[in-house]
């Protein structure tokens, strides 16, 4: 199934969308505050986003921990969405949480129906991925992690797993959100480790 993700031919060159599809798998990207979730629906989807990005103002700063994250400008104040088609059969649907911690209401909602997530991580800022991993947890969905890029103090593994209570049984890769090829390479993790998980035998009671 992994390679079913394929490369992205030019917007010329690409067939016409099909209106449906046999199965849509929503996935969604969650993380902190500026950990880069808009960037990677963006960098991934075959069409263009739609998104909810909102022009930061004075107020939210009152409100929004912007440590590290200075120099952004417009946040998510609803949810990102993207998508990609597997085959003719299978549509992957990408949500985008928004990070702050006022947003965070709508994540509930949000995971309704979700195959798998992706943890989006600044390890700059890791105490803000705690939240999202409870939560998944909570709703009991598969998800792997993913230490974005930008270019902070390099992290091992172990630190980063020790860090986030991370089982060894979570996928923990690094990225670049920009980058279509490193996203993409998320989400093939991410199908692989579902794949894995519905394999595996059931436990005894």
């Amino acid at each position: 199934m992994a390679s079913e993700i394929s490369e992205r031919p030019a917007r010329s060159e690409r067939p016409a969308l099909a209106g449906t599809a046999d199965n849509g798998l929503k996935i969604v990207v969650v993380g902190g505050f500026g950990a880069g979730k808009t960037t990677m629906v963006r960098s991934v989807s075959e069409i263009r986003p739609l998104n909810t990005e909102e022009t930061m103002t004075k107020a939210g700063e009152a409100v929004d921990d912007l440590d590290g994250v200075r120099t952004k400008t417009a946040t998510t104040v609803a949810f990102d969405f993207g998508r990609i088609t597997l085959d003719a059969h299978n549509v992957l649907y990408l949500f985008g949480a928004p990070g702050q911690e006022r947003f965070w209401f709508l994540w509930d909602r949000l995971f309704a129906g979700t195959l798998g997530a992706v943890v989006l991580v600044d390890t700059r800022r890791l105490a803000d991925s705690w939240y999202a991993i409870d939560r998944l947890e909570h709703h009991g969905t598969p998800f792997v992690v993913a230490c974005n890029d930008f270019g902070g103090p390099p992290h091992t593994e172990a630190q980063v797993r020790e860090a986030l209570d991370l089982p060894p049984e979570v996928p923990l890769i690094r990225c670049d959100a920009r980058s279509r090829a490193s996203s993409k390479t998320v989400l093939i993790t991410l199908v692989e480790h579902l794949a894995r998980l519905q394999k595996a035998p059931e436990p005894t009671p």
